[in-house]
This record gives structure tokens, sequence and C-alpha cells, in this order.
């Protein structure tokens, strides 16, 4: 027996735990695919599902970035002294199998070369001990030069440059430590950014204070111009008022920096430091992702703390629990997405036909439930009245729950029926009271804060990556809104009728939403038309059938739908790409939920799925379809080729044989009472919706 929770599951026994009509087969009046294939598909993917949970009850599958995670992390081993040869070989050999031919290296699979991706690639494999007149550093190194050269790489990549000794600290955004005294009402202050830069720019103003310089490795022949010459790199752009503004905040504070009387920086010191353990205390690291966990490694070595200090040991540990080591290679992970991948894979499986009583369900919703959040986290700041009660992505991040994770699991768990439980049920209705509490004022839902939608903020010179805050988005509006529609709330519920109206505000002219959280508009497109027919919109409405029209016109000639990431950085290019099993998915998901089983789209779709579907392998899949940060940072969830698919073939399978999904019979028994739930009633929200 293995890890997982089950060594071996016959189709045969699989298909028992199935509706019976579900794959009974039919002789006539069947569009290809014949019933045969799509029932032996359902039955193979969902026996590889089934095998794919692990014994406590989770599912965990990898997580993938690009180089420079692994790069990243080989370079932060020696600045910490803590070099392992032969993993940090494995590591090598990872990165160059990944170089394009042209010499650099890219964000995501079948993208362009990324000159911060390609510098970082370039460092970590030098410092590695490769040749650097071997033929691929070669073309590296004349990639990177003839692309401008290392000094037009990305702040993260700058400090990192700055660190090691590689430029001067001064070309460096100016981030000085006593940003941690801004009060929420200034213009700035770190409760104004999202979650993720939180966790990570904390750490790296206690850095910047220290102002490190590791001297190892030289990369200088990746420069146009000599290092030591370069001062502002960020230069004023005619027209970005805003942006021109900080650049010249920024520059006064560098003169002003040096001013700081020391008793001042020692204090601002003290209260970064005390802030970055607290949130250090999990086993999952500071943030639960991997920027943020190395930055606060390194700040605690530059204090003076070694691995004798408890939450430095956490800390290295978290970072190491990322490292995937298998025989064919090693890469490490951004984060890990358990929670995630549990409640996606229970949904699946539902909707596919596993039953509520199968032995499967039990460990899985006694394991999301053990992980549930109550934790005030850092959310509290605008929301002091709201009790916790959400999940998040990874094993442990307790300072952040997401709204996402969130609503999904609850949706799993109804699935599951999981609320016929009474205290389970309690459990549920404190999920959905902070999921209530966590809407913005715009209607909308971000992920981890309310109302962190100081996009202006984008434009300090350290935020080039454009993702410091965490607005609302139409992906997770409408997930919040598919789950309080399984829950028996309808379009007269105060907060669905403000998601309503945010959604319709945001649909782009061509009739998709933009994905924030997946690769792109077929990601948010799926999302709002699922959330919707949830709720039971009539899908004749203009503004759905624009969606579905724009579904069915971007469906590729093979049947399937694919979406590169280049689709954020050109709209035009949205919906297109090769098809992939997970993006089929989505635009399967969202045509049948506007009541589509029937037409030629979803036909063409299903036959992709199952064609393309190899038994046991199940679906081949190496595109990014998650997304980090739009334009930056993109993702690769191995689960999704898994767990999609089979969730739009149950659900088509349903149809077909005239069932209904587990999702519908769910709001046909009528409301789930959650009794009084207490956030509605509560100061800070009703005060935020005050002129609503």
């Amino acid at each position: 027996m293995s890890e997982h929770g089950a060594a071996t599951i016959t189709d045969t026994l699989f298909g028992e735990l199935l509706s019976p009509r579900l794959l009974q087969r039919e002789e006539t009046n069947v569009p290809v695919p014949q019933t045969d294939p799509l029932a032996d598909t359902l039955v193979q993917s969902g026996t590889a599902l089934l095998e794919r949970q692990y014994r406590a009850g989770y599912w965990r599958f990898d997580l993938e970035a690009d180089t420079t995670i692994p790069a990243e992390y080989m370079l932060l081993q020696h600045l910490m002294g803590t070099v392992d040869r032969e993993r940090e070989q494995r590591l090598a050999d990872y990165i160059c199998k990944r170089q394009l031919p042209d010499g650099s290296w890219p964000l995501y699979e079948g993208g362009a070369g990324n000159i911060s991706a390609t510098v970082k690639a370039y460092f970590a494999l030098k410092t590695a001990g490769y040749d650097p007149a071997a033929e691929a550093m070669q073309r590296a190194r004349a990639w990177v030069r003839n692309n401008g050269g290392a000094e037009q790489v990305n702040v993260f990549t700058r400090i990192l440059l700055a660190i090691f000794g590689q430029m001067p600290w001064r070309t460096v955004p100016a981030m000085p430590a006593e940003i941690i005294w801004l009060p929420r009402w200034w213009y700035f202050s770190l409760d104004k950014i999202s979650y993720w830069s939180r966790c990570v720019t904390i750490p790296l103003l206690l850095i910047f204070a220290h102002r490190p310089v590791h001297k190892g490795t030289d990369i200088r022949e990746l420069f146009n111009r000599e290092p030591e010459s370069l001062k502002h790199i960020d230069h004023y752009q005619p027209g970005s008022h805003f942006k021109n503004c900080f650049i010249l905040l920024e520059r006064l504070l560098k003169l002003l920096e040096p001013l700081v009387p020391g008793f001042v920086r020692r204090r601002s010191m003290r209260k970064l430091e005390t802030w970055m353990r607290e949130h250090m205390r999990g086993e999952g690291g500071i943030g639960a992702i991997y920027p943020a966990m190395a930055n606060a490694v390194y700040a605690l070595k530059l204090l003076g703390r070694d691995t004798a200090d408890p939450d430095m040991q956490r800390g290295l540990q978290a970072i190491e629990d990322l490292v995937i080591e298998e025989e064919a290679q090693t890469y490490v992970q951004p984060c890990v997405s358990p929670i995630w991948d549990t409640c996606l894979s229970l949904s699946a499986l539902s909707e596919a036909g596993l039953s509520p009583d199968n032995g499967a369900v039990k460990p899985a919703t006694d394991w999301l439930f053990d992980k549930q959040v109550f934790t005030r986290g850092d959310w509290i700041s605008m929301a002091p009245d709201l009790e916790g009660g959400g999940w998040a992505f990874q094993f442990e991040n307790d300072f952040y729950p997401d709204v996402d994770d969130t609503s999904m699991v609850v949706m799993a768990l109804l699935r599951v029926g999981a609320h016929y439980n009474p205290d389970r049920k309690k459990r549920i209705a404190q999920a959905v009271n902070w999921v209530i509490g966590m809407q913005n004022t715009d209607g909308g839902w971000g992920a981890f804060d309310i109302d962190n939608h100081y996009e202006n903020l984008n434009n300090i010179p350290f935020a080039d990556h454009g993702a410091l805050v965490d607005p609302s988005t139409a992906d997770l509006t409408a997930r919040c809104i598919e789950m309080l529609a399984m829950l028996g709330y309808d379009r007269s519920f105060p907060p669905i009728a403000r998601a309503l109206e945010y959604l319709q505000q945001d649909q782009e002219p061509c009739g998709a939403w933009f994905g924030r959280w997946g690769v792109n508009y077929i990601y948010g497109t799926w999302a709002v038309l699922v959330g919707l027919g949830a709720l039971g919109e009539d899908p004749k409405q203009p503004y759905l059938r624009k969606a579905v029209n724009w579904l069915k016109r971007i469906q590729n000639s093979d049947g399937g739908w694919g979406e590169s990431c280049d689709s954020y950085n050109d709209p035009d290019l949205g919906g297109s790409g090769d098809s992939t099993a997970s993006q089929t998915a989505w635009a399967l998901l969202g045509l049948l939920a506007m009541g589509e089983t029937e037409s030629d789209a979803v036909e063409k779709g299903v036959n992709y799925l199952v064609r393309n579907h190899d038994g046991a392998k199940g679906w081949e899949e190496t595109a990014f379809t998650g997304t980090g940060f739009p334009r930056v940072f993109y993702l690769r969830y191995h689960g999704y080729s898994h767990y999609f698919p089979l969730w739009a073939l149950g659900v088509y399978a349903r149809y077909r044989q005239g069932l209904e999904t587990r999702q519908e019979a769910l709001v046909r028994e009528g409301p789930v009472d959650l009794g009084v739930l207490p956030v509605l009633d509560s100061k800070h929200y009703r005060s935020r919706f005050v002129n609503a």
C-alpha cells in the first residue's frame, strides 16, 4: 500500500458507485461520442482520481511554476550556507531542460523568453558550476544582452542581484523600514496592499535595512552597461502622472533615508521582526508562499539568528516541504494546494455520480473540517467584528484563508451532504458568514482582504509586477454567488443582488469575463456562467447569450478550447490557444450551465475529451492554465487535467440521461437553514453598504 488511500480500485467497483442510470448503455439516438466510450472515460478517470486520495483523506497534486522558483531556491541555499550539491545539480538539470532554443527561459510553457527569468536561470546555473563557455550559457548570455542586458530585469530580480553584489543597492526602489508605522488612513500603508505583497514586503524591509552584499559568482557579463554606473533605472514616463509622482517621491526617500535617527530605525526593525515572527508561527511558513518564506529566513539570518531559532527552523522546513524530488526531475513548488485539490476532486467525483456513502467521502470531509480556519487573520483590520470560519489554499496558512477556497469547499461539502449533520451545518454556517462578511463595497469579492482595491499603488516603482493589491474579480464573485445559490438564496438576497450588478458591469465587450486566477477569459467566463446557472438566471438574457456565443465562437476546430497566457498581455488573444483538457472542461461546464447540452459545441467538446483520454494515464496537459499574477507569474496545476474533465463529463452524462446534477438536487431540496448569520447585523458590514 502507498501513502494514498487505496492501492487499486477496479472499474467495476467504481461503476457500481455511480448512478446506475448515469452509466446505462443506450442503443439508439446517442450522439458522438457513443455512450460506451463516455462511460468508460468516466469510470477510468474517476478510478484514477480515487486512487490519488491520500490516507489522511485529502488530494494533493504538484503545483509547478516557471524556473525562477528553483533558481531562487538554489541561490538561497548559498546565502544560507546550506547547499546540497546533488540536489543543486538535479535542479540545474530541470532548469536546463526548459531553456528555449533562442537561449532564454519563459514564464510558462509555450511562452516567449523573459529577461528576469533568464537572468535568474543563468545566475543559478553559473553558481552551480556551469561553464559560461558552454553553448547553452552562451545562447542565454547573447539573448540577455540582445534584449537590453541584465539592467532590464524587474524589481525583485534587482533586489536579488543587489544582495549578491551584482548591482548597487541604489538601483533598488527605496522601501525604508519606517513604512511599518504608516497608518491605514495614509495614502500608502502595508494594510492597503494584498496579503502576498505584505508577506513578501515586510521581510524585505528588514533585508533593505541591512543592504547585505554576498560576494560569490559574478555575472557582470550579462550587463550592457557597467553595473556600478547604474543609478536611476525607473525613469519618468510621459503622461503617467501617478507613476511619475511616485518615482519622484521614491528618489526623495533615498535622499532622506540616511537622516533617519538610529533609535527610530531600531524600533522600526523590532516592529517588523515582531510582525514577521508572528506570521511565521505556523508550519506552512509565512504566507505559505515561497518568496515570503525565503525572504523571512534570510531576514532572520541577517538579524543574527541561526537554526536554533524555532521560527528559523519552521521557516526552513516549510521551504523544504515545497521541493519535489522524483526519479525524472527535481523542482521547487511556489506553494502547495491540498485544500483546493481536495474540494475540487470531491465535487468532480460527486457530480460524476460518486455516492456520499462511499468510503472516500468521509475521510475527505473530516480532513476538510479539520482544516477550517478560525484564527483572526489580517483581514480583521477591515472587519474587526467578523468571526473566522474560512479555508486556506495550503495545508496551513491560518492568517490567510481565502474566499475562493472557502466557497469551493462549502460547495463540495454540500454536494456530499455534510449539511445533514447538525454540527457540520453549524461549521458551514460559520464559513458562509465569513464569506459574506468579506464582500467588497463594489459588490464583488477579492481573495484575501476587504476593499483591497487601491490600484494606483501599482504605480510605485517597487510594484512593477502590477499585482500589489487584491481587488474584486469576476471569477471569485461568481463563485460566491454559486455557493449562496446552492444554499437556497436567490437574487433578492442583498449580497447576491450587489454581486450581480458588479458582474454585469465587469463583462468584457466581447461577452467574456476576465479570469484573475485562471487562464484567462475562458476561466472567468466559466466561473460566471456556472455561478449564474446555479442561481437560476434566465440564459436567454442578452448578456448571457453574448457570453455563450463567445464560447462557441472561440472553440477550436478539434472540438476543444484553449487559451494562452499571452491573452493577459493582449486581450485580443482571449480564447486563443491550443486546446487543453482543463480549459475545454471549463468551457463545457459554462455552456452546460446555460442549457446548451444539445448544442453542437458541447457535443464536439465532449468528443474532444473522450477522444484525448488515455486510459489510466488520463489527459496529458503541460500548459500553464493557472494564474498567480497576470503577465508575471503563472502556474501549472497538475490536478486540473484530472478533476475538471471528469467533472464536465459527469455533468454532461447526467443531462444526457435526463438526470439533474447534484448541485441542482440540492437547490431543489430547498434552502439550507443556517440560522442567523451574525455578519448581516454587524456594525462594520452594515456601514460598508449603507448607501447600497
